[in-house]
């Protein structure tokens, strides 16, 4: 039998489960990241929409990062990390420019941001650090 189709050791069996912290930024991060999504859709759409709604695309992005944050995958939490600060961005700009409601949107739409980053960095965080005390 060769050894692309050996068996998983005891030691890769380990590697492929998450731990109970792994789970938990993993699940605020997804949480987190559909919250978002959420908040754009129904903000640009029904609370307070712009023009015919055609803002409600910017949650379309946040919607390519999920599979990749539910199967667990490194790159993901990476990108996701960096790409979450347009998000941010716009939203502290609106903030800061829009009266009432929108800017209270705008502050949850930071927040979530925010909330995302840490999830992905903590997460990232905890998976290098399981790699490095690892052995192999």
């Amino acid at each position: 039998m060769s050894s692309l189709h050996a068996p998983p050791t005891d030691l890769d069996t380990r590697r492929a489960q998450p731990t109970q912290p792994q789970r938990l930024s993993r699940g605020v991060a997804l949480g987190a990241t559909v919250a978002l999504a959420l908040l754009c859709v129904v903000w640009e759409v029904w609370l307070l929409p712009v023009g015919r709604g055609t803002l409600a695309l910017k949650a379309l992005p946040l919607l390519l990062p999920l599979p990749g944050l539910w199967r667990y995958r490194l790159y993901t939490f990476r990108a996701l990390s960096l790409f979450v600060w347009l998000y941010a961005l716009e939203g502290l700009v609106r903030a800061t420019s829009e009266p009432g409601l929108g800017a209270v949107l705008a502050t949850g739409e930071a927040l979530l941001s925010v909330v995302i980053f840490v999830a992905c960095a903590v997460h990232v965080r905890q998976r290098l650090a399981a790699a490095r005390a690892t052995p192999g």
